[in-house]
């Protein structure tokens, strides 16, 4: 049996991963892995969101939603009739994602760039997730979680999409793939793939929820004041952009392995 590992990883997205539309104003796909300490898990992070939600809703089961706080909708369209206390809600909020201890791996696939430099992108969504494994893999092993099972759990998105991303967390961990030319040691820690529905009220991917488009904005439009991005600023340990800018480099990638982006 697997020596269990002291992590636990919690994956959220901002965005689609579809290619055949990309919306002018979020033309991105970004997926954000939070790295607790599961300790500091349950003797911090989760006790510190149930005692956020008793004190504005008085009970637990409400689920933090970036969208629906933002948009005001239900059961968070008291917020709009009273700015105070919207002010207040929000700044409260930060504050417990801003004291909580986490580690943050994002990466943003541009999906504009995708489609003109590649003939046959590959699904953003299956990029995001190799590259974020690649970084996860040497954040634990400078963790000495080498050798450790550590369990990534992720939101479910449908039978179909969920089985699609299944098969290429396999596939990739039974490879070892890599891309480019920098080997980080992939593939020492073992991972477990586990789905949770959205009502399962988890903590650990409500915060990755709540995160991740402040994350995305903040490569859209980097000179913007953003507060929710400043909050975790601190606590990214990498963020991965893909494609890159350089040309050079990008031909690096490309040419190290060019089979990546062929169509799954």
């Amino acid at each position: 049996m697997i020596e269990k590992g002291k992590y636990i990883v919690y994956v959220d997205e901002s965005g689609d991963d579809n290619l055949g539309y990309i919306d002018p104003k979020y033309p991105i796909f970004v997926i954000n892995f939070c790295c607790f300490e599961i300790s500091e898990y349950l003797n911090f992070v989760d006790p510190a969101l149930k005692r956020f939600k008793f004190d504005y809703f008085g009970h637990d089961q409400i689920i933090l939603h970036e969208t629906d706080i933002r948009k005001s909708k239900k059961p968070f369209d008291f917020l709009e009739k009273n700015k105070d206390l919207k002010d207040d809600f929000l700044s409260n909020l930060s504050k417990i994602i801003e004291n909580i201890p986490f580690t943050i791996v994002s990466v943003i696939i541009d999906k504009t760039k995708l489609k003109s430099q590649y003939n046959k992108p590959s699904n953003p969504y299956h990029l995001g997730l190799l590259f974020g494994l690649e970084r996860l893999s040497k954040f634990f092993l400078n963790e000495n979680q080498e050798g450790k099972e550590i369990s990534l759990v992720i939101e479910k998105r449908g039978r179909n999409e969920d089985e699609k991303l299944k098969k290429e967390f396999i596939r990739i961990c039974s490879t070892k793939e890599q891309f480019g030319y920098k080997q980080l040691g992939y593939g020492k820690v073992s991972y477990k793939l586990t789905f949770a529905d959205k009502k399962s009220n988890s903590s650990g991917l409500q915060i990755a929820d709540l995160i991740a488009r402040p994350i995305g904005l903040n490569y859209i439009r980097p000179l913007q004041p953003n507060r929710a991005y400043e909050v975790v600023s601190s606590k990214i340990y990498a963020n991965k952009k893909f494609p890159l800018k350089t040309k050079s480099l990008f031909a690096i990638e490309k040419n190290t392995q060019s089979n990546l982006l062929a169509s799954a």
